[in-house]
């Protein structure tokens, strides 16, 4: 008995020892979590009820902003065009992510690591510059898109000054920017589905679209979960990118949520409002998050 009770405290004091690696490990990540995102949403969500406009002292309001940003037309429609944005270049992102990764995860096409890294490139390339480059390509007078066009004997498009041109610019730029991180999940989980599951399936006579809808999709279905979601949540946190391609114009066409809430927080000088509006936007992000991840359960 005494020999085991020593094997067992030996062990507790192993996994003890392994546990305290670990979290000095994540340390680092939990300092900076708390530094830089729980610190700020607490602050955040105290301006919410305060009218601070960043430079007078603040005024407890209660729940006057949120009061006053459920009658505001203008935080509705920045709600709308977030979610049509989302709707349009979630399912894009998607797609075009998921058939990079099924063509380029076979590993006997000369020249795969090349194709790789062009359509990841543009993941390395910080968000304004991504705005700036489709700026001049979609560009009126200079773009490069419109003097095509224009040399194939056809009219230039109105790219910054039609609300709908320029709605799918931003939608194409962000497929563009956002298809290559997924494009990267994709192909490793393509690599993990059995040899075996995919060979039967031949075998049973599966043709490559039947083995993509009843082998490769079905195994995919986590990695796919995972994918919408964060294009999701990064859809509606989107505005860099926009902010340097359309300026959320013309007009208010392409002024989605964050826009709204910078607008209002550093041009309007209304933090408190601003901050309303940021813990609304938090709270949309975190049901939808629990119903994707409760619908993705009940699947499973």
């Amino acid at each position: 008995m005494g020999a085991k009770t020593a094997a067992a405290k030996a062990g507790r004091k192993k996994r003890d020892t392994k546990q305290l690696w670990a979290f000095g490990f994540c340390l680092p990540n939990i300092v900076f979590f708390i530094i830089w995102f729980v610190i700020p949403a607490a602050i955040g969500l105290m301006y919410s009820f305060t009218n601070y406009n960043g430079f007078k002292k603040m005024d407890f309001v209660g729940l006057s902003n949120y009061q006053k940003l459920f009658r505001d037309r203008d935080f509705y429609m920045a709600l709308l065009r977030t979610m049509l944005y989302t709707v349009v270049s979630v399912p894009l992102i998607y797609i075009v992510s998921l058939l990079f990764g099924l063509l380029l995860s076979a590993e006997k096409i000369h020249g795969m690591p090349i194709l790789r890294v062009l359509v990841y490139w543009p993941v390395l390339l910080s968000a304004i510059m991504v705005g700036l480059v489709w700026r001049w390509l979609f560009g009126e007078t200079f773009g490069f898109i419109n003097y095509v066009l224009q040399a194939m004997g056809g009219s230039g498009v109105h790219w910054a000054t039609n609300s709908t041109a320029a709605f799918f610019t931003t939608i194409i730029a962000s497929v563009w920017s956002g298809c290559g991180t997924n494009m990267l999940i994709f192909i490793g989980a393509l690599k993990q589905i059995s040899v075996e599951q995919i060979e039967a399936a031949r075998l049973d006579g599966a043709n490559r679209w039947q083995i993509f809808l009843h082998v490769k999709l079905p195994e995919l279905r986590p990695v796919s979960f995972m994918v919408i979601l964060l294009s999701m949540i990064n859809s509606f946190k989107v505005f860099a990118m926009v902010q340097s391609l359309t300026n959320g114009g013309p007009g208010t066409a392409t002024t989605y949520m964050i826009q709204y809430i910078y607008t209002t927080g550093f041009t309007k000088n209304k933090v408190g409002y601003a901050s309303a509006a940021s813990m609304v936007l938090f709270l949309i992000l975190m049901i939808l998050s629990i119903i994707q991840t409760r619908a993705t359960s009940k699947q499973d």
